[in-house]
């Protein structure tokens, strides 16, 4: 299309100065150059009678044509190609779905469903995935994946990622009352699928299993046994300095929502003197305290919640990504002082 347009406009301006080099003027040139390409017809403006101005004109009639179909035809090309292009796309994506029997049915590709689709791809077992994210849904175009945009609490979705055939359902999606509504109704289209749910709320899996599903993955717990795996190692004073610094660990816990943090207390904390079990965080998701280093070095792995604080004492959690800043306003709202990432924060 380009091309053509550059063509075009080439055709005009040599059309333009060849008039003009038969006396006439640029704009009766140019009026003479449009009415003729265009096919107009209002008439010359001048006699057009020696042989080299009709052959000029003959050559703007055939060449000016010539250029604005070969222009437009490539504009018409580019618009049905893409949307062609679209439509069969859409249409293969479709037909391959309802070809599958048997399969995986991933609601959400975020942190996690995009972990679990890759396991997926990488075992070779056939999913589809379901999510209203374009960037999400173009990122599975590209790794190959069949997808459905649209949301996966709607029947329709769920009927037209073939609901009925699959025999796994894993609803991965941020919020625990869409999970809820997403398990609810798999299971009145489905009553033999295996309803796997993503819960935040520990005290939403309970209500994820009431709601049809048949397993709750809770992220924290997941982090736990995985700490707890680890702390069967024999070296405790060198643990929580790996746990902390690994890359591989962070990354991987930070695919599921989780980090560790340390938080250091100031002297002249009220926290000074109080045992671990007077730190309490009331929230969605929780945290787990790993470890205790004291002042003088000595680490406590897994600290009993009768373990005093004292003054320098670093507390090591592993909590939600939202929770550990909570866990930091805690402090300051009962005015203590407690320094997070190196900064010290005093109500």
């Amino acid at each position: 299309m380009a091309i053509g347009a550059s063509l075009f406009v080439a055709i005009c301006v040599v059309a333009v100065i060849g008039y003009m080099a038969n006396g006439w003027r640029l704009d009766d040139a140019i009026y003479m150059v449009i009415i003729t390409i265009f096919g107009v017809g209002y008439g010359e403006v001048q006699p057009v009678e020696s042989p080299a101005l009709r052959a000029l004109t003959i050559m703007v009639i055939i060449a000016g044509y010539g250029a604005v179909i070969y222009t437009v035809g490539g504009f018409m090309q580019m618009v049905v190609d893409g949307e062609l292009q679209k439509a069969l796309g859409a249409r293969r994506m479709s037909m391959e779905i309802d070809r599958l029997d048997k399969h995986t049915i991933v609601c959400g590709v975020g942190r996690m469903g995009s972990i679990l689709a890759r396991e997926l791809a990488k075992a070779g077992k056939s999913f589809v995935v379901i999510d209203t994210d374009e960037r999400r849904l173009a990122a599975a175009e590209e790794l190959g994946y069949l997808f459905i945009n649209g949301d996966a609490t709607d029947e329709h979705v769920l009927e037209l990622a073939g609901i009925k055939r699959a025999t796994v359902l894993a609803t991965v999606l941020s919020e625990d009352a869409t999970n809820v509504f997403v398990a609810v109704t798999a299971r009145g289209m489905n009553p033999d699928i295996m309803i796997i749910a993503r819960g935040e709320n520990p005290k939403t899996e309970k209500k994820l299993i009431g709601c049809g599903a048949n397993r709750v993955v809770l992220p924290t717990a997941i982090g736990a046994k995985k700490l707890a795996q680890m702390i069967i190692r024999p070296s405790a004073e060198n643990m929580l300095e790996q746990l902390t610094t690994q890359a591989d660990m962070t990354e991987e816990l930070g695919s599921i929502g989780l980090r560790f943090d340390e938080l250091i207390v100031a002297a002249g904390s009220s926290l000074v003197e109080k045992t671990l079990s007077s730190i309490e965080l009331r929230s969605n998701h929780g945290f787990l305290i790993v470890g205790l280093r004291r002042q003088d070095g000595s680490t406590i792995l897994n600290p009993p919640s009768e373990t005093v604080l004292q003054a320098g004492d670093v507390v090591i959690v592993l909590g939600h990504v939202n929770d550990i800043p909570q866990l930091a306003e805690r402090f300051c709202a009962t005015r203590s002082k407690v320094i997070y990432r190196g900064v010290v924060i005093d109500s």
